[in-house]
């Protein structure tokens, strides 16, 4: 049923507390819920502004300044390098050849010797006695061979005659050979006496420096055993090295196995001490895979001591044109050595390179690298391989001390400038 209200009462405004009809409470929810809706997507809105209208994404750091130099090209002479002692070109053990009491010492310990030289004396009264009864018996038997000459002489004037008969002749003539022999025995025996009457002078073999005497005055020395002391020959001296076969085979292949060789001492900074090698083993020894080698070097004035301690180089090959860059500017990428490179884009480039020998702070480079490459050599840390740097240009240039020092280098090498 329809009703009607007055105009006054359904335009009037509702009193507090009074309810709206249900038409007009769910349209209120439906406006409360798209304000919030319309809210939130302002809201997103903003934010999305605010932190950035563009997706998210990492700033593009800007490219990194590195230092590049073309290699620097020099004629270098290499060389391997190899460690060893100093020993004695002769050594001699002295020791008698006779027995007896040792009665004299001629010689300070640790004195140079020189050949001929009166090192020991042995008591040697009971020498010569036994040269006098030698010398007497060889007199004796000089006398029997006069006396079958003799007889046999006047024999074979008589056997023509028949006044003596051909076998005493003969018997006469064997005589005269059998005082012989006893004759030539004698002599032989006069020679032995008087050998061990100058064996009990003991005399320095060779020129050298002696060791200290092992056995006082008034022992008693036995031949041939007893030790009395050495004596090093020291110039010219030998220096003993062991090369691995890497470094044997280079050799070889260069034709340096009668090279010069250099050799410092452990507390020395150059290569002063020159010499050649005069031996090379004929086998590698099987345990350590390694070559026993020895130089010669002259010694006049002997300072240079057996047992001492040395670095040799040999020269490994002859002079040769090298590219040389900063040792620091070589880069391990696992098993292989690397430079990293400017190319002509402006982007960071990767040689594979052969390392040669170290000179002071640089490396010469065997092979992977051209004389106009731009090696990075300052700011190698910031370089990635085929992104774009920033270049500054710089020059490689030799270390003052270089040429007068050789450093250690893979396989032993060393270098330095030729000339």
């Amino acid at each position: 049923m329809y009703h009607s209200f007055p105009k006054d009462e359904q335009n009037a405004p509702l009193a507090d507390g009074d309810a709206p009809e249900a038409t007009p409470r769910r349209l209120s929810t439906r406006a409360r819920l798209g304000i919030a809706l319309l809210l939130v997507a302002i809201l997103g809105f903003a934010g999305f502004k605010f932190f950035g209208g563009a997706p998210a994404q990492a700033d593009t750091p800007p490219p990194a300044t590195v230092t590049v130099a073309q290699p620097l090209q020099r004629t270098i002479t290499e060389w391997d390098d190899y460690t060893g002692r100093f020993e004695a070109s002769q050594s001699v053990e002295i020791r008698p050849r006779v027995s007896g009491q040792l009665v004299g010492v001629h010689f300070r310990d640790g004195d140079l010797v020189r050949r001929g030289q009166l090192l020991f004396t042995i008591d040697p009264r009971p020498y010569q006695a036994a040269l006098a009864e030698a010398r007497a018996r060889l007199a004796a038997a000089q006398s029997a061979v006069a006396l079958a000459n003799s007889e046999y002489a006047r024999a074979a004037r008589l056997v023509d005659d028949e006044a003596v008969s051909r076998e005493e002749v003969e018997s006469l003539r064997a005589q005269v050979r059998s005082t012989g022999a006893a004759v030539a025995a004698a002599q032989a025996v006069v020679r032995q006496r008087q050998l061990d009457l100058e064996f009990t002078r003991v005399t320095a073999p060779i020129t050298g420096r002696a060791s200290d005497r092992r056995i006082d005055r008034g022992n008693i020395v036995a031949a041939n055993e007893s030790l009395l002391t050495t004596v090093l020959a020291l110039d010219p001296i030998y220096f003993a090295y062991d090369g691995s076969e890497a470094l044997a085979l280079r050799a070889r292949r260069a034709g340096t196995a009668a090279s010069e060789v250099q050799i410092r001492l452990q507390d020395e900074t150059d290569y002063r001490h020159r010499g050649r090698v005069d031996f090379t083993d004929n086998a590698i020894d099987a345990g350590s895979g390694t070559l026993r080698g020895r130089a010669v070097l002259p010694n006049p004035d002997l300072f240079l001591t057996p047992g001492m301690f040395g670095n040799m180089r040999l020269a490994a090959g002859g002079p040769r044109n090298a590219l040389l860059i900063p040792d620091a500017a070589v880069q391990t990428d696992q098993a292989r050595k690397i430079v990293l490179v400017v190319e002509a884009d402006g982007k960071v480039g990767v040689r594979p390179v052969e390392l040669g020998a170290r000179i002071g702070t640089l490396r010469s480079i065997r092979a992977g690298l051209r004389p106009t490459d731009r090696v990075i050599v300052e700011g190698v840390q910031y370089a990635r391989p085929g992104t774009p740097v920033n270049v500054r240009t710089t020059r490689i240039t030799m270390p003052a001390a270089a040429p007068a020092r050789a450093y250690p280098a893979p396989a032993a090498a060393s270098a330095t400038i030729a000339g």
